[in-house]
């Protein structure tokens, strides 16, 4: 028995990364699961995105945990295609009780352009509110709603990076004020609202290029050893990154009653990050 039988969940960047973790972690526990993914390259950004057969392994794993998944290719930054997918969702497996917006893109280094800018808002800040809105005529008392932050939404913005590094501070921190306030607005319904700010992650969003530069400045062309060499001054605790599924911990957490009275909070796991970052008080 698991502590989601009988649950639905719709999870958006679900094709890899952290939004599989969460997929799976939630099949684990014995919820079906809506898998959305763009599959797609963007053209704002600088490290290749997934693609179907990476959505379709996630689905594999969903279902060798004996529940259902319904995946759908869809772009979260397109608003009635995203409700359309979450609505046929819904349709297909009986219900909707846990929405998990989690599709983000992060360009950083070089090859950044005024779209990564618009590429970063329209999928890390509207995705999240297109995968939001249209699950809530679908919600019912007692649902929950996590949206994938960032620990740069609690460290304010940053213009250093290029205009994709840029508007994905100021996405995460947007966001992270959207779960404030629709906590509040959603409460009397039982619906419960929370934002998850990770640090660094293990996952394809850290391990590129455009990453390696940012915190290689020194290098050229930084490797993946040389840039893990300066990973761990993001955080107090000695690692370089976290693993999706510490993430996924606390997804599954929050989906569940023995989170029934939390909500509107920001959840950091980030080994230390923020307080290493920001005096006490601040």
């Amino acid at each position: 028995m698991g502590k989601l039988d009988g649950k639905v969940a719709v999870v958006s960047g679900a094709a890899r990364g952290q939004g599989r973790s969460h997929a799976v972690g939630l099949a684990a526990e014995g919820a079906s699961i809506i898998a959305l993914d763009l599959c797609a390259d963007l053209e704002g950004n600088t490290y290749p995105l997934a693609r179907p057969a990476d959505l379709d392994e996630t689905v594999n794993l969903i279902e060798k945990e004996g529940v259902r998944a319904h995946p759908v290719i869809v772009d979260v930054r397109e608003r009635s295609a995203v409700w359309n997918a979450i609505a046929e969702g819904v349709a297909a497996l009986g219900g909707l009780d846990i929405v998990v917006a989690n599709a983000g893109i992060a360009p950083m280094g070089k090859g950044q352009s005024i779209r990564s800018w618009s590429d970063t808002i329209d999928t890390d800040l509207a995705g999240v509110f297109n995968v939001v809105q249209g699950s809530l005529p679908h919600l019912s008392p007692g649902a929950s709603i996590i949206a994938t932050g960032s620990l740069a939404a609690q460290l304010g913005s940053s213009t250093k990076q290029g205009p994709g590094g840029s508007a994905y501070s100021l996405a995460k921190q947007v966001v992270a004020h959207y779960v404030n306030d629709l906590s509040i607005q959603l409460a009397k319904q039982s619906i419960r609202v929370n934002a998850v700010h990770p640090t660094n992650v293990n996952t394809d969003m850290l391990h590129n290029e455009g990453m390696y530069q940012v915190f290689r400045p020194d290098k050229t062309s930084p490797t993946r050893e040389e840039a893990e060499a300066a990973f761990p001054a993001m955080q107090a605790m000695p690692v370089p990154y976290i693993e999706p599924r510490d993430v996924t911990n606390l997804v599954l957490f929050l989906a569940g009653d023995d989170a029934r009275y939390i909500t509107g909070s920001q959840l950091r796991v980030d080994a230390g990050g923020y307080v290493k970052a920001v005096p006490w008080g601040k």
